[in-house]
């Protein structure tokens, strides 16, 4: 009788590691993931906002499935909104931190931005984490080699508004 609290108390202990650990491999609502696969297949026929709008659907129904925010985030790296992407990755990194994606993707999105040296502490946590083979490792590594581009402007962009005038 006298173990029988530490016997219960050890019992529940395991039951909630278990359940815990089951809690990040969830398969998402069954009507997110019909929203996720029209999201992916947008963004992969070159429309990011219309996979943002599938993609910020899913989130609406399944607010608790962490991997959209990987989704929303490329979608928006894909319309040029780097920050809005940064954003994106560290929700994900707080659900998760140690989710090798988010870590290469801010930092992909944090060289685009230009911010080379954050990015590289991004790369330094990844080597440690899971290694310089790692294929998450080696995409941010190529970014950071790439650097940031430069940002190009098109003549309309900067087109004078014509004036008439009477002489």
């Amino acid at each position: 009788m006298r173990f029988a609290p530490a016997a219960a108390a050890l019992s529940l202990l395991f039951a909630v590691t278990a359940s815990v650990s089951q809690a990040g491999d969830r398969e998402p609502d069954p009507r997110a993931a019909i929203l996720i696969a029209e999201g992916r297949a947008a963004l992969t026929a070159g429309q990011p906002q219309k996979a943002t709008d599938s993609f910020e659907a899913a989130l609406a129904v399944d607010p608790a499935f962490t991997p959209i925010y990987l989704d929303l985030a490329e979608a928006s790296r894909r319309e040029g909104l780097q920050g809005k992407a940064i954003s994106y990755y560290r929700e994900t990194l707080k659900r998760d931190p140690d989710n090798f994606a988010a870590m290469s993707g801010e930092g992909a999105a944090l060289v685009e931005k230009g911010a080379v040296e954050k990015a590289r502490l991004n790369l330094t946590r990844l080597e440690s984490l899971c290694g310089s083979n790692c294929p998450e490792t080696r995409k941010l590594a190529t970014a950071i080699a790439r650097g940031p581009q430069p940002r190009v402007l098109t003549a309309e962009a900067v087109m004078p508004e014509a004036v008439v005038t009477q002489n």
